[in-house]
């Protein structure tokens, strides 16, 4: 089997998964010398066999941007997947209810989201970045692993979609209502978490590459070396990885984010029996 159609037979291996909800073994554990660049691979494949069943593309997810879970995953880089119109959700200011049948063992993140009125240029810097930028607002992403006990490596991640399940975002804000100073704002904030009204962890800002706008940077740039098919539009939400450990998730619970340090609402998610 050629390359193509080696990378082909994969994809359509991950959809499958996917679309079944269950789990098979890291690919590479199976394939040696699968890395990165194939996971990518992948991953396009699988994007496009999204679109043609008529997916449609709302934004992008940053994985693996809190070095803090790196040991627990070993994954000691970024990643990045789709966003689709059906798996985004907004809450409306009301809890958000998410149902976890059809996830392969769902954990919960929660993350900043941007969404973006222009798109950044490659190597934009700090200032750059924030003019591109239309609100931020308080997210939940709902991950999941189609290998079992989420033992995989980088590129396996990356060949299953980003180990993206469901995004649920909060209400939104301008970015001028993170002050003078919003870059030292997102780094600064805190998030604690919460389930069935017990505290889990505080996490901050500064645990996402030292700030979720630090994330959103990394993603331009390694988007820019992908090549412009990947290029962020205007209109995206782009959100930037955990700021806390991510938690396995059950039907019937109740989770909740209070942002601290920023004037962003807590946002509230129940996960439907």
């Amino acid at each position: 089997m050629d390359d193509s159609h080696r990378l082909d037979a994969l994809a359509d291996e991950i959809r499958a998964a996917h679309d079944q909800a269950r789990q098979l073994a890291p690919i590479t554990s199976r394939q040696a010398g699968f890395g990165i660049e194939d996971g990518y691979a992948v991953a396009a494949r699988l994007h496009q066999a999204r679109l043609a069943a008529g997916a449609v593309p709302r934004g992008r997810k940053i994985g693996f941007t809190n070095a803090n879970i790196w040991p627990e995953y070993d994954v000691h880089q970024p990643i990045w997947g789709w966003v689709y119109e059906h798996t985004l959700l907004s809450s409306g200011g009301a809890p958000a209810r998410v149902s976890p049948a059809g996830l392969a063992e769902p954990k919960i993140e929660p993350e900043i989201a941007f969404r973006l009125h222009s798109s950044p240029p490659a190597g934009a810097d700090v200032q750059q970045l924030l003019a591109c930028i239309e609100w931020v607002a308080p997210a939940f992403e709902v991950v999941q692993s189609h290998f079992p006990g989420w033992k995989f490596q980088a590129a396996d991640t990356i060949a299953d979609g980003g180990l993206h399940g469901r995004l649920v975002l909060g209400e939104p804000q301008p970015l001028s209502a993170l002050g003078d100073d919003p870059a030292a704002s997102l780094a600064g904030l805190t998030v604690v978490l919460r389930r069935d009204g017990v505290q889990l962890e505080v996490g901050r800002g500064s645990n996402v590459l030292g700030s979720p706008l630090a994330a959103l940077s990394h993603l331009v740039a390694l988007l820019a070396q992908q090549g412009p098919d990947v290029a962020l539009q205007p209109g995206e939400v782009v959100t930037t990885g955990t700021v806390t450990a991510a938690y396995p998730v059950q039907a019937g619970q109740r989770w909740r984010a209070e942002p601290g340090g920023v004037p962003l609402a807590p946002l509230e998610l129940e996960f439907d029996t």
